[in-house]
């Protein structure tokens, strides 16, 4: 936990807080916040969060870009996750329909789903019907 909360890392905490259900890349961050805080600001910030927990930072699925998703106070800790591969949206997976899925690659498989760190890419109903 850093000692003290800048200006601008309150302004990047509130953005990030407004769009919890979504994968940004810092660029889309930057320039959303362009006449707020600098980009270096937020790249700098996106890195002290990751490492305090408070973003998940994933590479998208089908590129090589890196997002950033909130999860501070958002109860991700060990959730699957679902991503659309054309919005970006991220949500959660239900928990029994996860553990019914974790379960049953350790029991066919015999291999360990890591829950926290697992993104399945697929595309969203909004998505499929527009």
């Amino acid at each position: 936990m850093p000692k003290y909360v800048t200006k601008q890392r309150k302004i990047l905490t509130d953005y990030l807080s407004r769009h919890p259900d979504e994968s940004i890349s810092a660029g889309q961050i930057a320039d959303a916040l362009s006449d707020q805080i600098s980009k270096s600001a937020v790249y700098r910030n996106l890195s002290d969060m990751e490492s305090e927990g408070k973003v998940r930072r994933v590479v998208g699925g089908g590129s090589r870009e890196v997002v950033y998703q909130y999860v501070d106070g958002h109860g991700c800790e060990g959730c699957l996750h679902l991503s659309c591969t054309k919005c970006g949206k991220t949500v959660h997976m239900q928990k029994q329909i996860a553990d019914r899925l974790v379960d049953s690659v350790a029991e066919n498989n015999d291999f360990s789903i890591d829950k926290g760190e697992t993104v399945i890419y697929g595309v969203c109903a909004a998505c499929r019907k527009a």
